[in-house]
């Protein structure tokens, strides 16, 4: 970062933040100086933790680069990232040809310093370029369309129109499209005019919005997708904030209510429209692609219970469709299926646990049947087709569950090539244009998500990026590690993420948290589940002393469809049952305190929490439950993919057995709920309910309410994140540390 683009007041302030960074060093390392070896990593682990440090404005943990762009030519890499641990993200460039990284953009201006760089704001949004090689590239800042040459001031484009996003020029670099305000417009890239975007396509109306598009290869037309949410029911949220009280309005619907129609379009530049129509437009759009040559669009769908999939391919030209491929699962549970082009238009790519397992098939046509391409007990997550080399390009955990490393295989050959390192991790990864390299998000347990570039030729990997303070260094952090231990039940293999102090000693029973539970949570990469900003949580408890376990739960990904299917009407039911074996396993092999465990989670991982405290008594001495979903009869319709209907006549109780609300006569543990008031996901009248039947019990709980916060409560603000954590911290060590 160069101060000479950055007003005084910003030089003066990052000076005082650096030497604030360096003087907690400074103390650790002079702590440290005075002790001895076993002393030294007591200090190291535990006493310079500090929730407040940890969620600083300026993260130890850097900011994470996002959103990588390529030029067309491959030479050139975009990405918006923060290089001071600031969430203001800039503009920056890395040259695979000089190996050169540079800052292109500098948006901090003096008059809103402290809410963009200290107060939150995560500043540019996406960019694209135009001109690589001049270093000239559109972006997106508070929703508004920006052009930039070299070190040129930028210019906004489009002064009359909100919160553009989705950018993406046509495959000749001649024209931009982007939405705004549910439309679809176009602009060319020749002009710097202000206002110059048409609108090509609209949605249907303000409830039924393009919410996304993609370009033919010819640049001459776009396939775009309308999702009418008019059918859905609305429902006011009521809560409070510093202003009064407040009614919010929402679209919302519940398991058996009228849900959204999705509908897919193609419209030329010049304005024709096509309409693809489906037997059921209710029925799911996962996916859609068009042909290299322009003739064909697939739709990748489903039903509502994501029971029947299936694949129909449109003519272009006269929108007739055929059923191209089509699979019916009762018991399936997960939308895990995608759909790409093979190369040369030759049939669809298709991703399918079809044999028990998400594997590669390709299928020439609607009359042939899939061939397999990859095998095996492990399972891909995503792809990418490329028409260079035409090899696809996967990520998957075949190097272990919680791995998810790059891979490649051809059409004509079933071998399997590695791609990414050999370091154990996770990737995200972006093929060039020419497919001769690949950009990659990596991070792991113990390196924060950085950008690397891998060369596809020599499997030779450069990281770009380094985001963590200089402090990093100075933590000792969590030793982290991968159990497998049976069901309890069934006997079923589980697999399980296990975090303990740095300074462990084998000798010692230790209190246990099992959390953040929730589903797909045991991953290899920094935090855990990131969904959730409980990176610093988690380590904090580790150097307090705690062990914390993560189990991949029924219903995951990762496993099979044997192993996910086991949900299926099982909310609170099987899933806490192998939070269950995880807790049984640790404490045979000497590791736990039987009084001392613990459990939280948030959501379905409130669900989870509440469950396993109302029907398991005495297993856990304390529980926190955030906004927690504890009537599924109020989920929303996707949940059926598990619940089934509400009207189902097999199970007609199964609302009331997945649901914590019919069960609270458990509870006889410590129990805490964290909930927003403003939450339109679980609504907060759902805790109402079940503390209504508590109170009336005379069951005692704890309820912190967060006025005006909505689902993700620990991910909307600093000093709510802070406050949650802190109220955490103190129930669990009030029950769990004695």
């Amino acid at each position: 970062m160069n101060p000479a683009f950055y007003p005084v007041k910003y030089v003066i302030m990052r000076l005082k933040r650096t030497a604030n960074s360096l003087f907690l060093v400074f103390i650790a390392l002079m702590t440290a100086a005075c002790q001895s070896p076993s002393q030294k990593k007591q200090t190291d682990a535990v006493n310079i933790f500090n929730l407040d440090a940890l969620y600083a404005d300026q993260s130890i943990i850097g900011t994470t680069p996002v959103k990588p762009a390529w030029s067309s030519d491959g030479v050139h890499l975009a990405f918006l990232w923060n290089d001071e641990g600031f969430t203001f993200r800039d503009v920056w460039s890395y040259s695979t040809v000089t190996g050169e990284k540079r800052q292109l953009t500098h948006k901090v201006d003096e008059a809103a310093l402290e809410q963009k760089i200290a107060g939150g704001e995560a500043g540019i949004s996406e960019v694209v370029w135009l001109n690589a090689a001049e270093q000239q590239f559109l972006y997106v800042l508070h929703g508004q369309l920006y052009s930039q040459k070299n070190k040129q001031n930028a210019i906004q484009l489009e002064t009359d129109k909100k919160t553009i996003s989705n950018l993406a020029l046509d495959p000749q670099g001649k024209q931009l499209a982007f939405i705004s305000e549910g439309s679809l417009w176009l602009r060319p890239v020749n002009t710097a005019a202000q206002n110059a975007a048409i609108s090509l396509a609209s949605g249907l109306n303000p409830k039924a919005p393009i919410v996304s598009f993609k370009w033919a290869k010819d640049g001459q037309s776009l396939a775009y997708q309308i999702n009418d949410y008019n059918p859905l029911p609305e429902r006011d949220i009521h809560y409070y904030t510093a202003d009064g009280a407040i009614k919010d309005r929402v679209t919302r619907a519940f398991p058996g209510d009228e849900t959204a129609e999705y509908h897919l379009g193609m419209v030329n530049v010049d304005g024709n429209k096509t309409t693809f129509e489906r037997p059921n437009a209710s029925d799911y759009i996962w996916h859609y692609g068009i042909s290299a040559d322009g003739q064909s669009v697939f739709i990748n769908s489903s039903d509502l219970l994501i029971k029947n999939h299936t694949i129909y391919v449109f003519d272009t030209q006269t929108a007739n469709r055929q059923v191209f491929y089509h699979e019916y699962d009762p018991k399936h549970l997960r939308p895990d299926w995608q759909v790409a082009w093979a190369p040369d238009d030759e049939g669809l790519i298709i991703l399918s646990d079809r044999d028990g397992y998400l594997h590669l098939y390709h299928q020439k046509t609607a009359a042939q049947q899939p061939v397999q391409l990859t095998s095996g007990e492990w399972e891909i997550a995503s792809f990418a087709v490329s028409q260079v080399d035409k090899r696809i390009y996967f990520i998957a955990n075949k190097s272990y569950l919680s791995e998810r490393q790059i891979y490649s295989v051809a059409l004509t050959d079933t071998e399997i090539k590695r791609v990414s390192p050999t370091t154990p991790g996770t990737h995200e990864f972006y093929l060039s244009p020419a497919q001769n390299f690949t950009a990659t998000l990596f991070s792991n347990d113990a390196t924060p998500l950085e950008l690397y570039v891998i060369d596809l030729q020599s499997n030779e990997s450069k990281q770009i990026t380094h985001s963590p303070l200089p402090a990093f260094d100075q933590y000792t952090w969590a030793d982290i590690s991968y159990i497998e231990f049976p069901s309890h039940l069934d006997g079923t293999n589980l697999v399980g993420r296990l975090s303990l102090p740095a300074d462990y000693n084998p000798t010692k029973k230790y209190p246990l948290i099992v959390g953040s539970v929730y589903s797909d949570s045991v991953r290899n990469q920094y935090g855990g589940r990131t969904s959730h900003p409980t990176w610093g949580l988690d380590k904090y408890l580790v150097s307090k002393g705690y062990i914390i376990l993560n189990v991949n739960v029924r219903g995951s990904w990762g496993q099979g469809r044997k192993h996910n299917q086991g949900l299926r009407y099982g909310y609170g039911v099987i899933d806490i049952e192998d939070l269950h074996s995880g807790v049984k396993y640790l404490i045979s092999e000497g590791m736990v305190s039987t009084d001392r465990v613990g459990i939280w989670g948030s959501s379905y991982g409130g669900l989870m929490t509440m469950m396993s405290l109302f029907k398991k008594p005495g297993v856990y001495a304390a529980g926190i439950a955030g906004a927690p979903a504890t009537n599924v009869a109020h989920a929303y319709p996707g949940q059926m993919w598990v619940m089934g209907e509400p009207t189902g006549d097999d199970q007609p109780d199964r609302y009331q057995n997945q649901s914590p609300l019919y069960h609270t006569d458990g509870l006889v543990d410590p129990l805490m709920i964290i909930h927003g008031s403003k939450d339109p996901v679980v609504l907060y009248s759902d805790t109402i309910a079940v503390i209504e039947k508590l109170i009336e019990k005379q069951q005692i709980f704890e309820l912190v309410t967060l006025p005006g916060t909505s689902h993700g409560w620990d991910a909307e603000g600093n000093d709510v994140r802070l406050f949650s954590f802190k109220k955490m911290v103190e129930f669990f060590d009030r029950h769990l540390k004695r």
